[in-house]
């Protein structure tokens, strides 16, 4: 499917709702735990994911005037962790832009809040230059890391990744902890699936960046003894 037709797809999501299945289903299937009710979904702002995030210290996408609760256990967020460290150290003595981490909101189009686990914006992207001001910056990152918890469903996910690339990012890496997998995106049907014996590459995005993607899923194996 390529950027049209999935502009056409997203489209059809802004279509009002009448019942409660038809919210679930548009959000993707998602467990009703983590579709918060207050406020009242359909209503819920930029400001509410900021206040939640520092009243109740959860992170929460906005979607569709709903907030929705971001999954992330422990090993996910490790994994994450060693990710954007590998990032990190490829983008930073390049000063090629910024890495953020699985707290990093960013404002997709109005209303639109996604929080990618690990993203990289190139600085031309960012006005200014700058590290932005804003707790919630209007960014699109190049690079949007989505780590695979066990309260995704593949229908957010393929939601998420229509929204990515019709704001404009340029690659998606789906990164499945149990299959020990990183799906490539480079548009939201278009994927290659690498394991760990291959090479994760950067593409055009981060030319000349390449990392073993068993290098990656080791992170889970460490222990105290090695």
């Amino acid at each position: 499917m390529g950027t049209g037709n999935a502009m056409t797809a997203l489209d059809r999501l802004t279509h009002p709702l009448e019942t409660l299945a038809e919210l679930v289903e548009r959000l993707g299937g998602i467990p009703l735990s983590r579709i918060r009710l207050q406020p009242a979904p359909g209503t819920a702002t930029e400001a509410d994911v900021l206040t939640l995030e520092q009243r109740e210290k959860r992170l929460c996408e906005l979607v569709d005037g709903v907030l929705v609760e971001k999954p992330m256990g422990f090993k996910e967020a490790c994994l994450a962790g060693a990710l954007l460290a590998l990032l990190r150290d490829f983008v930073v003595p390049r000063n090629l832009g910024l890495v953020s981490g699985a707290d990093g909101m960013v404002r997709l189009f109005p209303d639109l809040i996604r929080i990618p686990d690990v993203a990289f914006i190139a600085w031309e992207r960012v006005p200014g230059g700058r590290m932005p001001a804003d707790a919630v910056p209007h960014l699109v990152p190049d690079l949007a890391v989505e780590i695979l918890s066990p309260g995704n469903t593949n229908a957010e996910m393929a939601r998420k990744r229509l929204e990515y690339f019709r704001a404009g990012v340029r690659l998606v890496w789906l990164v499945d902890p149990d299959a020990r997998t990183v799906s490539v995106y480079t548009a939201p049907e278009q994927s290659r699936r690498l394991d760990e014996a291959q090479l994760l590459d950067g593409g055009e995005v981060l030319a000349g960046f390449a990392v073993p993607i068993r290098s990656i899923f080791a992170e889970l194996d460490r222990n105290a003894g090695a």
